[in-house]
């Protein structure tokens, strides 16, 4: 009897193993599009942007086949934790309140966030004082928002969007007086739009901490280490040879 115990329980002990390393083969990684540059579609409907060639590059390191799954922002990680997808690679940054439900790979993408307005616009600071009464785009779930809320929710009106690409709308639309975004986010729908004429108002901004964390890190279920530290290791890989530099320059040129 305890044989038979051994062998099954040795059987499972495989089977579990085996089934761990066939869900490595193909990897289903969460996205909210668009998030230009970060993560769009072209006119053409393919999928781009700096996160999904980085993610497509990472894969190939790793060895597996990734599939991108689309999800609105506010239910990322709910998705993740369902089963969803095993991965979220959306421009999501790393901080203690999320460590609490995720596990994060090592950051891959620091960037500050900024304020934007119309070039008309006669703001050129973002005190309490100089945004009272102001209305302020953020979009919902993100870094912004909690930050936006917590400092000027007690002075200034805030609309909170599923998607940047809704508040750029209602930008256009004059609903907004000035939206806080992460920078190349920004940069890329609002500055160097040819049709749009928006500035930067004030410095960019990278604390404190506790809102703006330390860089974006792709999330993965907690118990998921092995599949973590695999694309780790491809990170260093991309990080090394140079490959990270030519996407990075693809998107964002020069830095600023």
């Amino acid at each position: 009897m305890k044989k038979l115990l051994t062998v099954s329980l040795l059987g499972l002990a495989i089977a579990a193993t085996t089934a761990q390393a066939r869900d490595y083969d193909h990897v289903r990684i969460g996205v909210d599009v668009p998030y230009e540059p970060m993560e769009y579609r072209t006119p053409e409907g393919e999928l781009t942007g700096f996160d999904i060639d980085l993610g497509n590059e990472l894969c190939e390191r790793v060895g597996v086949t990734c599939e991108w799954i689309e999800q609105e922002w506010d239910g990322i990680v709910p998705g993740l934790l369902a089963r969803n997808y095993d991965a979220i690679m959306s421009s999501m940054t790393i901080n203690d309140q999320r460590r609490q439900t995720v596990l994060f790979s090592d950051p891959y993408f620091t960037p500050p966030s900024a304020w934007f307005a119309p070039a008309t616009s006669e703001l050129e600071e973002t005190t309490k004082e100089s945004l009272e009464g102001k209305t302020i785009g953020v979009q919902r779930g993100t870094l912004q928002d909690n930050y936006v809320t917590d400092m000027y929710g007690n002075v200034a009106d805030i609309n909170r969007y599923s998607t940047a690409d809704d508040m750029v709308l209602d930008m256009e639309a004059e609903r907004l007086d000035i939206v806080f975004l992460d920078y190349p986010v920004g940069k890329a729908t609002l500055i160097d739009s040819e049709n749009r004429d928006y500035q930067v108002v004030g410095e960019k901004i990278t604390e404190p901490k506790e809102y703006f964390g330390d860089g974006f890190g792709i999330a993965f279920r907690q118990r998921d280490e092995a599949l973590a530290e695999r694309f780790n290791e491809a990170l260093d890989e991309v990080q090394q040879d140079g490959t990270y530099d030519e996407i990075h320059q693809k998107y964002f040129g020069e830095e600023e």
